[in-house]
């Protein structure tokens, strides 16, 4: 009876058991597997290949269908929360058998990873046995599944058991058992989220895209935009299809195009038309004005750009045109004319029905987009993200954050910086979403109004822009609101303050670069630490390089999936040159330094760069900002360097607060317990600071205002401050 039922299940269902077979074969093993759906116990119960104890709990049995599939495998009916279960498990383990566990306790509501139960991690470690992950994939989405109503159902899907490799919780010495128990629990986690990344689909951007439209459907809506239209997968794909069709007109096979459009749902859909004809979209930022405008494009080696009429019109970007002199230019009003009768014909007649043979791009592995650093520091360099390194960013934050279909995410922040473009448009469109899209974060009424209005629960900015949104909003307007992730730059105190006390909201600061696409550490709801950005995300590998004068911490170099292709640099155009690292290949540098404290906590002490040496100790910039923000938090502080002649090195501070002065600074250091070189030499007041377009300070242009105003600084002796 127990091959027949197999036989039925695996026709219905088409269920595949694929991986590392070997690593369940023999001996005791620990089975550890996610829980989307009532029949994940029956399944793994069923198909694994050697046979096994399966614990299921009250929530499994009381589902009729696996309580009869129960009298044909091994099982026991226990509550992970009971102590006596651990003991039971031990037993079984120790006799050498095959035991199946749902860490989390029960089937999941939230597409996510739940909590964990402790006594799973207690069992490992008391029992001794390997650890063997296995992801079942397919029933999340199912009628099978807990899930609320806004996730699609099918009575039949595809499910695929997939094993990975085994392995062993770290041992804990010296420490006391409660604490023994928690960070094995912390392990087992980390164990699971690194499976989910592990067992990612290889896909190119637009492959990603099609499998959303499947699961989700042509008919849902997914996203909005300025112009006030609900847009459909449907509509999206129809118009990805007219662009991919189009692509090969415009420009060459693998050649890089690039792409100045505001947040829009054309942009979204011109990023996959082109990557789907095989071209390579490179996402140039219209906010860093003529000169780097014209540096990105020299180093990428970009003859071609894509805009908007409309859009140079309403931005009132004739500059930034005029800097683009040497490009072609082409405008998406005047590409519906490349489209003819024939491309009509084929779009409704074929491409339609058969999306997939459309495209033109297969390798995950090869170049998707291009987006540019910041410049902040030095001429912007093209960054160079495969497929799979932006798929892989978007599954390392879908481990460790729960978010659904229920949600709608707010971004306000240009696609050209890889914060906005994975972590605040390509997931959630591939994830099913809904979206809304808006042109810039710069509008810091009207942005708390949307949140308002569209009922967002997912809200992204900067600390800076957080701080504006959080003033100007009234305390309703992020009522549905309930995440707020801040990223880009470094979280303001007062600002994260501010959102708990107004809004009962506490922000989730995240760290990454755009070379790793961009999220490297995020804080998430089961894992917060306050001043600190998070743990690594599941898949990272890090070494810190200790840095000569900097006592604490260390030079972070980190590798992962995630991780660029590497640079196209303004001295070799067109030229891909891989990430350096004296950690050795396939390690970046991130230049920033680091410290992590002994639970994975990561606190970002500053850029290399942006120490000062001063009287023989290594001074934080971002040190020398944050006593500024605390003595003046409703105001705009950067700190940069000077060389003065004669004495070394000495920190300037530009300010909009025209009343700041070194003794409320002096004053604030000692309040934080800082070093008193963290209280900048020279002051500067400016009416505003020089921001680029993703909110940070733009370095470059403060640095050349120190050397063009050194004459006219006034420098403030320390006995009158």
């Amino acid at each position: 009876m127990r091959a027949v039922l197999k036989l039925v299940i695996r026709i219905l269902l088409g269920v595949r058991v694929v991986g590392d077979l070997s690593s369940i074969a023999a001996g005791r093993a620990l089975v550890v597997a996610n829980h989307d759906s009532l029949l994940d116990a029956a399944l793994l119960g069923l198909f694994l290949p050697r046979r096994a104890w399966v614990v299921l709990s009250r929530e499994d049995m009381a589902f009729a269908p696996t309580r009869f599939l129960a009298r044909y495998f091994r099982h026991r009916v226990l509550d992970l929360s009971e102590p006596a279960t651990v003991k039971r498990m031990v037993r079984l383990l120790s006799a050498g058998e095959l035991l199946v566990i749902f860490p989390q306790g029960r089937v999941t509501t939230t597409a996510a990873a739940m909590k964990l139960y402790h006594s799973v991690a207690t069992i490992a470690v008391r029992s001794g046995a390997a650890i063997v992950p296995v992801c079942i994939d397919g029933l999340l989405y199912s009628r099978f599944s807990r899930t609320p109503g806004a996730f699609p159902r099918r009575y039949l899907p595809q499910v695929t058991i997939r094993i990975l490799a085994a392995t062993r919780l770290p041992e804990f010495a010296g420490t006391v058992t409660r604490i023994k128990r928690r960070k094995a629990a912390d392990a087992l986690a980390a164990i699971m989220q690194r499976a989910a990344v592990d067992t990612r689909a290889r896909q190119t951007l637009f492959e990603a895209f099609l499998a959303a439209v499947k699961v989700f459907g042509r008919s849902h809506r997914i996203v909005e935009d300025v112009r006030g239209k609900h847009e459909t997968y449907g509509d999206l794909l129809k118009a990805t299809l007219v662009l991919a069709r189009i692509g090969p007109r415009v420009a060459a096979e693998r050649e890089i195009v690039g792409v100045m459009m505001p947040n829009l749902s054309t942009t979204a859909c011109l990023l996959l038309g082109l990557s789907a004809a095989g071209r390579v979209p490179a996402l140039l930022n219209y906010t860093a004005g003529a000169e780097a405008l014209r540096s990105a494009c020299v180093a990428a080696g970009i003859r071609t750009v894509i805009t908007s009429r409309q859009f140079i019109e309403r931005a009132r970007l004739y500059p930034a045109l005029d800097a683009l002199c040497n490009q072609r230019i082409l405008f998406v009003e005047d590409l519906r004319q490349r489209f003819g009768a024939l491309d009509k014909l084929w779009l409704v007649a074929w491409a339609l029905w058969r999306p997939r043979t459309v495209s033109r791009a297969s390798d995950s592995s090869a170049t998707a987009v291009v987006l540019f650093t910041s410049g902040s520091e030095a001429r912007p360099k093209g960054v160079a993200l495969s497929h799979d390194a932006l798929l892989a960013n978007i599954a390392q934050m879908r481990a460790v954050i729960d978010f659904s279909p229920a949600d709608r995410f707010l971004n306000a922040l240009p696609m050209f910086h890889s914060y906005g473009l994975t972590a605040c448009t390509l997931m959630p469109l591939f994830c099913g979403v809904g979206l809304y899209l808006y042109t810039t974060p710069l509008r810091y009424r009207v942005i708390p109004e949307i949140a308002y209005q569209r009922d967002c629960t997912f809200l992204f900015g900067t600390s800076t822009f957080l701080s504006r949104y959080g003033r100007e909003a009234h305390p309703y307007d992020f009522y549905r609101v309930r995440c707020v992730i801040s990223g880009a730059e470094k979280l303001n105190p007062e600002v994260a303050e501010l959102w708990l006390e107004k809004f009962g909201l506490r922000i989730l600061e995240g760290y990454g670069t755009s070379e790793c696409a961009p999220v490297l550490a995020l804080n998430t709801p089961l894992a917060y630490k306050t001043q600190a950005v998070g743990r690594f995300l599941p898949a990272v590998e890090y070494q810190l390089v200790p840095v000569e004068g900097i006592a604490r911490g260390g030079r972070l170099h980190v590798r992962g999936p995630n991780l660029m292709l590497g640079y196209y640099l303004y001295d070799q155009p067109g030229v891909l040159q891989p990430p350096q690292s004296e950690a050795g290949a396939g390690w970046y540098d991130t230049g920033d330094v680091v410290d992590i404290d002994a639970d994975g906590y990561v606190t970002v002490l500053g850029r290399v760069k942006r120490f000062a040496k001063i009287a023989g100790e290594m001074v934080a910039l971002e040190m020398v900002e944050r006593v500024a923000l605390h003595a003046s938090p409703q105001h705009q502080h950067a700190a940069t360097v000077e060389v003065v002649a004669g004495s070394g090195e000495g920190t300037v501070l530009f300010t909009t607060d025209r009343n700041l002065s070194r003794g409320t600074l002096q004053r604030s250091a000692k309040l934080l317990g800082s070093q008193e070189l963290a209280v900048a030499r020279r002051i500067v007041h400016v009416a505003e600071l020089p921001m680029l377009g993703s909110g940070k300070a733009d370095y470059v242009t403060l640095k050349t205002l120190v050397e063009k105003s050194r004459p006219k600084l006034v420098e403030i002796n320390n006995d009158l401050a």
